[in-house]
């Protein structure tokens, strides 16, 4: 028999459970789309300052929050301290989001 204490990967404690303070110090990405649009490259050599390309959303529909590229909420375009920021207006479920990986 061996007298070592075993090893915990790194971020876990002994009994594997992930520690929250691990977790709450990962930097994410996150995005805001305003919508999306599918083009030829053809089209799409042909932009120049001042096109214009229609994308998916109606104006006044809610606009995707993204964490690591996976929605996460909607929300509308509100200004902080002359930046911009979203209000969220809806949170996606985790079950939801889940489904979508």
């Amino acid at each position: 028999m061996s007298d070592e204490t075993p090893v915990s990967p790194a971020g876990t404690d002994a009994a594997g459970q992930i520690n929250p303070d691990v977790l709450q110090n990962i930097t994410v990405t996150l995005s805001v789309e305003v919508g999306r649009a599918m083009i030829k490259i053809r089209d799409l050599m042909r932009l120049t300052q001042g096109s214009v390309v229609e994308l998916d959303h109606i104006a006044g529909e809610p606009l995707d929050l993204l964490v690591n590229k996976t929605v996460v909420a909607q929300g509308e375009v509100v200004l902080v301290n002359d930046r911009y920021g979203i209000r969220l207006t809806r949170v996606v479920p985790a079950s939801e989001r889940m489904k979508n990986l």
